[in-house]
């Protein structure tokens, strides 16, 4: 998919899910050049957050704090295990459990990456105030925030009316 707005129909320019994954699609490409030369990946990334924000946590945890599926999860910590990022032990109130914790590798790892994405973020957001940046980060955590947990039904629907509802 081409990502540009120039010759595009007024409706397509107009439909902000479009906008949206367009610049998603931008904002991937840099993402990856961004950790290309690490040897690691998005995934990666957000584990290392995780374990260097909370702390030693379960495998079936830190899928939770992550959004990331079980197998996914799994393959991951292997991966970050291999390369001495991160430490495996069982947990000791439960020992089918396995507890993560970041090592000192890791975090230096984890640094590494933080300041390559942040190279990233600049290269997405060039040409934006700070302002600008921050009231964009702003309204992106707005609507996940208003969908997180919230059944669809109470969203309206194009053309009026609300789903799940009479009216």
């Amino acid at each position: 998919m081409e990502i540009s707005r120039d010759g595009a129909p007024a409706r397509l320019r107009a439909l902000p899910t479009r906008l949206v994954n367009q610049v998603a699609l931008v904002a991937n490409r840099a993402t990856e050049r961004a950790l290309e030369a690490t040897g690691s990946r998005r995934y990666h990334y957000a584990l290392l957050a995780a374990l260097g924000e909370f702390g030693a946590i379960s495998q079936a945890d830190l899928g939770r704090r992550t959004n990331i599926d079980r197998s996914d999860i799994v393959a991951t910590v292997n991966e970050l295990a291999d390369r001495g990022f991160v430490e495996r032990s069982p947990d000791p109130d439960d020992r089918r459990r396995k507890i993560v914790t970041i090592t000192a590798a890791g975090t230096d790892h984890l640094a590494e990456l933080d300041e390559r994405l942040a190279g990233a973020q600049d290269e997405l957001l060039a040409g934006l105030s700070s302002t600008d940046r921050a009231e964009f980060l702003r309204l992106l955590t707005r609507i996940l925030d208003l969908r997180a947990g919230t059944p669809k039904e109470v969203f309206p629907q194009a053309g009026g009316g609300v789903r799940g509802t009479n009216h």
